[in-house]
């Protein structure tokens, strides 16, 4: 059978279909974002299908894939709305002049995105990590990394420090431990905190 549209670039199973463009749309993907974190937190990959997603935000199937066409496009707009509160909250810590108090508030960011859903976190950095190839580099990142050259570019009292490889250092030092501490299902953040704030801090050579 001949497509009347084949001359289209292919529809990609990773991509939203639409963008929500009114309020109504907007929150029906809201409420498809929630079922689908809800899906993850309660009852693992294992259960995480475009169905339940469905049932669990109250949806037909068929109002779903209006906007995604596949679970992996549920995953990546899921992961792609909790990078931007996140990034929100890191740019926020960086708008301080002092660098120990600017380091405090963005771990602090870090390890409260990490532990206040836990769970969802822990399954959301699998899927990223399995999406990788995938999908584009996290934008967020290349934000958060920008923003931090800029920080330690004006605040830089080391000349020793490079701001570039520091600010690739640094979040990788907080990403990893985060990570490792979501694998672990620590739940006690000023102890996560500490230890973050120990590995950075010794790194930039600052005092707490």
């Amino acid at each position: 059978m001949t497509n009347s549209h084949s001359g289209d670039a292919p529809e990609s199973p990773l991509k939203p279909r639409k963008s929500p463009k009114q309020s109504r749309s907007a929150y029906t993907v809201d409420v498809i974002l929630e079922g689908a974190a809800h899906i993850l937190e309660s009852a693992g990959i294992e259960e995480y299908t475009t169905n339940r997603i469905a049932e669990r935000a109250g949806v037909s199937i068929g109002s779903l894939y209006q906007y995604f066409p596949s679970k992996d496009a549920v995953t990546i707009a899921l992961i792609d709305r909790e990078e931007k509160k996140l990034v929100v909250d890191a740019l926020s810590a960086l708008d301080v002049s002092d660098i120990s108090q600017a380091m405090h508030e963005l771990i602090n960011v870090a390890v409260n995105y990490q532990l206040k859903r836990p769970g969802l976190s822990r399954l959301l950095d699998n899927e990223e990590t399995r999406l990788a190839k995938s999908v584009s580099n996290s934008e967020g990142g290349k934000i958060v990394r920008l923003a931090l050259v800029s920080f330690f570019t004006k605040n830089n009292k080391n000349p020793i420090i490079d701001p570039n490889i520091a600010a690739e250092d640094v979040m990788e030092i907080i990403r990893s431990l985060t990570d490792i501490a979501g694998q672990r299902a620590e739940s006690n953040a000023e102890a996560l905190q500490n230890n973050i704030e120990r590995a950075v801090f010794g790194y930039l050579s600052i005092g707490r």
